[in-house]
């Protein structure tokens, strides 16, 4: 009864071992991008965008500020 077993068992872990190893099954046709998906990175890239663009406006304003401040002798 043991040696049945184990020979069961022995058989199931090398199915297992088989099936892991076998090879991945290649993926379907590229499917087109969604257009929600699209609008819905617009809608969070366009933020992030804007904030890149105040960043340089305000970079711009302290270096003057900082060159005023050198003029004067500070």
């Amino acid at each position: 009864m043991k040696s049945r077993l184990a020979a069961a068992l022995a058989c199931a872990v090398s199915i297992a071992a088989i099936a892991a190893c076998s090879k991945p099954q290649p993926p379907e046709k590229e499917r087109p991008v969604d257009p929600q998906a699209t609008q819905m990175r617009d809608a969070i890239q366009k933020p992030i965008q804007e904030a890149k663009g105040v960043e340089h406006s305000v970079d711009q304003g302290a270096q003057q500020t900082r060159d005023a401040v050198e003029a004067q002798g500070g």
